[in-house]
Formats: structure tokens, C-alpha cells, sequence
């Protein structure tokens, strides 16, 4: 038995949030439909992933793999600033090794669903180098029982950039019936928005399957945002524009934020731990968090 007077050894920071493109919104696109990838830019979303995967049918995946590359390609020469990337088949399975030889390295990034293990992102990473595309971002799904149940070992593997939680792949693969408030999914979409945070990569929230519903949207990004993650895929172009205002500050939330750092900072300044604002007591925490705040709008 140890001895209890032994110092506690002090926690290890958390790594540095990795420097990668801000993405408030990911919009979903079919790669068999190159007019709709076209379009994209007009509702500017901060990426677009072209999809190879659940939105494709087994006997167009050839097609698609050909069309992916050439919309990709054409997104990318329009301009409009959106991160490109390109969602493949997942590994294990039959289309995933020839869609990776079917990238374009104009991209950013690909995204790979259904990701279960170190395992996978090893393979996969070795994919993209056989392929000469080793500096390709990785975005993978955390959306099975086994892929949540590994989250923190994926996040913090390395060569991952960041991840998502797909909360319809999850519950199929669970046998939960899905709930309106979502609380079925409360625990595996708070771990991988914690094992995001371990790994210092940016974590992507769950899709709304019903894109008329605007409120209920944006109801899931503002308790997605208090989960710690930075944004929210998007199934149709109406929900960009929800995603980006919801993962943003308000702009009341950033003048409350520099109140209360130049009321502490000025306690500080005087020798004090503490101070008082707005009826709370604010200490060094809560100061981060007022930071985090400001960073957040890009100050």
C-alpha cells in the first residue's frame, strides 16, 4: 500500500485544439448529384462532404467515385472558401479501398464513417499514404456501439483531425428506438464530444433527419454547443445557416464575456483571487470560460 503523504502527482494538461479549418456547419451533398454539390457555395456552409456512402446505392458506386471527383474539382475552382472533403465507404468493406484510390488531392480531407478502433484509423491512414494522399485532414464516425466505446482511443490516437457522432447508425446498431429529446443518446454523444476534447480535434454533432423543422434544430446545435462540440452536420442546404449562427457567441454573450474579464483581470490586478460581478463570484475558471467565449468570436 502506497503511503498517503506521497504528493498527489499534478493532472496532465489537455492538448492544444488542433489548428484546423472551422467547421459550424458540414452539408451533406449525394456525389451522384453534381448540380447539388454546384450549388453549395450560395449558402455558404463551412464544409461540404461529397458523399460515397449511405446516400449512394451499391450499383452507383463506380459512377460516383468518377463524379465525387470531378464535382470536387469544380467546388474547388468556384471558390466560395468552404473546406471540401469527400466521405468514402467504411473499412472493412467491399468500396472503401477503391474510393480512396479515387481521390482527387485538391480536397482537404476525407470523411470515413463507421470507425470502431485504432485499428481502422491506422488503416486507413495507411490507405490515404499507399495512395499518395498522406496530408489528406481525417474526419472519422463515431456511430456504433463498438466505434463510441473506443472514442477516447480514436481521439487521441493521432492522425485523426477530427470525428462526429452519428446518433441514427448509433441506435440501429444499439435496437433503441430514437426519442425526440434525445436522450437515448445523451451518454455515447457527450463521449465522443469528451474524447474530442481529450484528442484536441473538433467534434461534429448528429444530424436532423427532419430539415423542415427549423427549431428543432436549433434546439439540438445550442444543447450540441453546451456538449462541447463545435458544429453540426447538415442534411439540406436551410439548416447551414442555423448550424453557423448556433456555434458562434451571440453577441450578448461576448460583451458579458469582456465585462467579466476586465472586472477580474482587474481584481487580479490588485492582488485578489476573486471578485464579484453580476451577482457571482468569479474566480479563475469562470474566467476561462469567458475566454473561451472571446475565442470562440474570434478574439
Amino acid at each position: 500500500m502506497s503511503d498517503s503523504t506521497e504528493p498527489v502527482p499534478a493532472s496532465s494538461p489537455l492538448p492544444p485544439r488542433r489548428s484546423t479549418p472551422r467547421i459550424r456547419s458540414l452539408l451533406f451533398v449525394p456525389a451522384t448529384r453534381p448540380d447539388m454539390v454546384a450549388k453549395t457555395p450560395r449558402h455558404e456552409p463551412d464544409a461540404v462532404a461529397i458523399d460515397l456512402e449511405d446516400s449512394v446505392p451499391a450499383q452507383s458506386k463506380a459512377e460516383a467515385r468518377e463524379l465525387a471527383r470531378e464535382a470536387s474539382r469544380g467546388l474547388i475552382a468556384a471558390g466560395g472558401g468552404a473546406t471540401v472533403l469527400i466521405r468514402v465507404n467504411a473499412v472493412p468493406g467491399p468500396w472503401f479501398a477503391e474510393d480512396v484510390t479515387s481521390l482527387t488531392p485538391v480536397i482537404t480531407g476525407v470523411v470515413v464513417p463507421k470507425v470502431e478502433s485504432t485499428r481502422h484509423v491506422d488503416v486507413i491512414r495507411s490507405a490515404l499514404s499507399d495512395a499518395g494522399l498522406a496530408d489528406l485532414a481525417l474526419v472519422v464516425g463515431l456511430e456504433t456501439v463498438a466505434g463510441v466505446a473506443a472514442a477516447r482511443e480514436v481521439a487521441t490516437h493521432g492522425g485523426v483531425d477530427a470525428c462526429y457522432f452519428g446518433a441514427e447508425d448509433y441506435t440501429a446498431d444499439l435496437g433503441a428506438p430514437r426519442r425526440r429529446d434525445n436522450l437515448e443518446v445523451l451518454h455515447a454523444r457527450s463521449e465522443v464530444a469528451l474524447a474530442a476534447r481529450l484528442g484536441g480535434i473538433v467534434a461534429l454533432d448528429q444530424i436532423v433527419t427532419d430539415f423542415s423543422d427549423d427549431e428543432r434544430f436549433a434546439s439540438e446545435a445550442a444543447m450540441a454547443r453546451s456538449l462541447g462540440y463545435h458544429g453540426k452536420m447538415c442534411i439540406h442546404p436551410r439548416q447551414v445557416n442555423l448550424a453557423n449562427r448556433a456555434f458562434v457567441p451571440s453577441p450578448g454573450e461576448v460583451d458579458r464575456a469582456r465585462a467579466l474579464l476586465a472586472a477580474y483581470d482587474g481584481a487580479v490586478g490588485t492582488g485578489e483571487a476573486v471578485c464579484v460581478f453580476d451577482g457571482q463570484m468569479i474566480d479563475e475558471p469562470l474566467a476561462r470560460q469567458a475566454r473561451s467565449v472571446l475565442e470562440a468570436a474570434g478574439e
